[in-house]
């Protein structure tokens, strides 16, 4: 009986280019994380040493709302907008522009709720006259999402890359160190605001390029109404996601003073540094995954996915590793204050990696099976409410420190998350008939050999902690990725790594012009 290892060519012979796509699509915006890493850390730094805990408590709180409602302004177009050019006849532009439309009516209602209503954002604080309007920038967030993602669509990741790897975290960094000494107390939410304007212009100067004007588009009603309708499950499953990725800190939002709130947010940020991985590949897997189910290559899919599905989960375990083990230090680092964080830390690494091979599988269940990944998202996410107070209230009857209770909530995502990436893989794979799941047996000796020379540097007295980091860290690195490489890796996984001369940007679809997505 002949198998099929999912990288053999399929009917449609065109696995093995579409790997090659991901892999380019990859290398690009790995390439993007080790920007933004770069970048991120200088703000960390400036927020925690600067402006401290309980500022950063309030920033926060503020930014929640305003995420969550960027994200919903979107309506889950960032990836439903592959789809719904592949399957037009229309000039791509002119979809693009139906969709920045819906954006900017969301954007509208959201903004003109929270300006009427800023105690929510600032929890009966007093938030000065230019806070007040940081709802205004939830427009730019949104429209500059679509943006990209139309950009991704023509394979264009550099502009992703650029605007959220380079323009916006440069922004806050710099903007938030020289609005200090101004701006003690809001100088966090004026360089949010800059950063999110910035990422907005790096998105317009190349889709103006890439798409030009909308010639011959006007706004249809009827046609956007019916836009909103289909993306109404994608919208639901990014909120979703969103919600089980920042339902801990709305927790910790009620249940602990806004000090304690900022330490957990510090941990959350160097945690979901890890996590921009998976989204640095979504721009160029969501118009794969369409383009294989668009030909029926069920196969192809369950290909990209697992083949994507090793990649972050390896890097993510990686970078879990590297930042939980000497978790003391990397808090400490930020600041002092920061220590009480690590465990928060520690538990919410583990769940970026816990979450990988699920987050993978959604990228293909949010078009093969809308109502029931939202269902899943929905009965997980209840769960991890239900946990993470369960946890809280079990730990202050026991009498555990502050700090402890506080990493409940991280525990209880990480549960959740591990939990949810089970059931996604299992119920893809059946759908598509192939395994999906990206986990491989060496990887559990690589993570072993890396945590006993971690551990072994955790033990060096406290004035050597720069050590720790200095040395520790690229030992456990080099370690992981010897063993990982060694035994884990395939040949396919090389592509990851292998560039070819003269490779351009092409079309996820076959048959569509670049100019105006009429077939040829």
């Amino acid at each position: 009986m002949t198998t099929t290892t999912g990288f053999e060519p399929t009917a449609s012979g065109r696995t093995t280019e579409e790997i090659d796509a991901l892999a380019k699509g990859g290398r690009t915006n790995i390439i993007g994380f080790v920007m933004r890493l770069v970048a991120r850390l200088p703000f960390l730094f400036i927020a925690g040493r600067l402006y401290g805990p309980d500022t950063l408590g309030t920033f926060a709180r503020a930014v929640l709302f305003v995420e969550v409602a960027a994200l919903l302004a979107t309506f889950g177009l960032k990836r439903g907008l592959a789809l719904a050019i592949s399957e037009s006849a229309r000039p791509h532009v002119q979809i693009v522009w139906d969709c920045l439309v819906v954006a900017a009516i969301a954007s509208g209602c959201a903004s003109g709720i929270l300006l009427l209503m800023p105690d929510v954002m600032f929890h009966g604080g007093n938030p000065s006259a230019l806070e007040r309007f940081l709802p205004c920038i939830i427009v730019a967030s949104a429209w500059s999402d679509i943006m990209l993602a139309a950009l991704a669509y023509r394979r264009n990741v550099q502009a992703t890359v650029t605007a959220r790897a380079v323009i916006e975290p440069w922004t806050i960094s710099i903007a938030a160190g020289l609005l200090y000494p101004i701006a003690p107390h809001d100088g966090l939410v004026l360089a949010y605001m800059l950063s999110m304007a910035a990422a907005l212009v790096a998105s317009i100067v190349p889709f103006l390029r890439s798409y030009g004007r909308p010639t011959g588009w006007r706004l249809h009603p009827g046609r956007t109404f019916a836009l909103i309708r289909r993306n109404a499950p994608l919208a639901g499953a990014d909120a979703l996601e969103w919600g089980t990725r920042n339902v801990d800190r709305s927790i910790l939002f009620l249940m602990f003073e806004p000090r304690i709130v900022g330490i957990y947010w510090m941990a959350q940020q160097v945690a979901s540094i890890p996590g921009k991985l998976k989204t640095s590949f979504d721009p160029i897997l969501g118009p794969v995954i369409t383009s294989s189910l668009a030909r029926g290559d069920t196969a192809g899919v369950a290909s990209q996915v697992r083949q994507v599905g090793f990649w972050i989960l390896a890097a993510q375990t990686g970078l879990a590793l590297m930042g939980s083990i000497p978790g003391e230090a990397v808090m400490g680092t930020v600041g002092p204050q920061f220590v009480a964080g690590t465990a928060a830390l520690a538990f919410l690494l583990l769940a970026e990696a816990a979450a990988s091979t699920g987050a993978v599988c959604e990228s293909a269940l949010v078009y093969i099976a809308r109502v029931q990944n939202v269902a899943i998202s929905i009965g997980m996410l209840l769960f991890q409410v239900v946990l993470s107070f369960a946890l809280i209230f079990a730990m202050q009857w026991i009498g555990w420190p502050v700090a402890y209770q506080a990493a409940g909530p991280a525990v209880a995502l990480f549960v959740s998350v591990g939990i949810t990436s089970i059931i996604k893989s299992t119920y893809l794979s059946r759908l598509l008939g192939a395994g999906v799941a990206g986990w491989r047996l060496p990887m559990l000796w690589a993570v072993l050999a890396a945590g006993t020379v971690g551990f072994g540097f955790t033990l060096l007295p406290h004035r050597f902690e720069w050590a720790e980091l200095a040395i520790g860290v690229p030992a456990i690195a080099g370690v992981y990725l010897f063993v990982l490489y060694r035994w884990a890796a395939r040949p396919e996984d090389r592509a990851l790594f292998r560039r070819k001369a003269g490779e351009t940007p092409a079309l996820p679809v076959p048959g569509l012009s670049a100019g105006n997505g009429v077939p040829r």
